[in-house]
């Protein structure tokens, strides 16, 4: 069965953009780009809102086009036009660039799209993500934490009264102090037990 997997870079204190929207403290170098690029490339599709769409939309359908573009920015390009996106929205009529909008997040749609045959899914944005997350529909978390204290900004979790029992299956650090951190979240994965940890 497939996986939905929240993918998000955060500050160290928590934010994943800051107050006024700005994620410019990102410290995507070429090592991370390209780690991004085969975890992404991997995947079976795009979960997102339409704001995060949006943005992407923005930049990536024609990134691969600048001759002054790196490798791994052209590589993106190519991985975020050809990946199958489902957009959340109530306003868009319809998304360009391989994506279907849906109106609202259904769990049982959501899971009957898990049972599919592909890679995993990423769902997008932290706004999206709580839904999910009240569904408990979120299966893997990986967290890019970033070296970095923003001060302010939108907190990546809101306060809820779900508990998420999670198990840390993958670290890792990054020559420019990014640490990934990949959790699955207990009973999501059969290959975890809780009860040895």
């Amino acid at each position: 069965m497939r996986k939905i997997i929240l993918s998000m870079s955060v500050s160290l204190d928590g934010f994943f953009e800051g107050p006024n929207h700005e994620i410019d403290w990102h410290l995507v170098d070429e090592e991370l780009h390209q780690h991004l690029n085969e975890r992404i490339g991997a995947l079976g599709g795009f979960l997102t809102g339409r704001v995060s769409h949006e943005l992407m939309a923005a930049y990536w359908p024609t990134a691969d086009q600048d001759p002054e573009a790196p490798a791994v920015v052209r590589e993106f390009a190519a991985i975020w036009r050809d990946m199958p996106k489902v957009v959340y929205s109530r306003t868009l009529e319809r998304a360009e660039w391989n994506a279907t909008v849906v109106r609202e997040v259904a769990p049982d749609v959501i899971r009957a799209l898990k049972e599919q045959p592909g890679g995993d899914l990423a769902v997008g944005g932290a706004e999206l993500a709580a839904e999910f997350r009240r569904h408990d529909l979120i299966d893997e978390y990986t967290i890019y934490v970033h070296p970095v204290l923003i001060g302010r900004g939108r907190p990546l979790f809101r306060d809820t009264d779900a508990l998420a029992a999670l198990r840390l299956v993958e670290s890792r650090v990054f020559g420019n102090g990014v640490v990934l951190l990949h959790y699955v979240r207990v009973g999501a994965d059969a290959r975890v037990d809780p009860r040895t940890g």
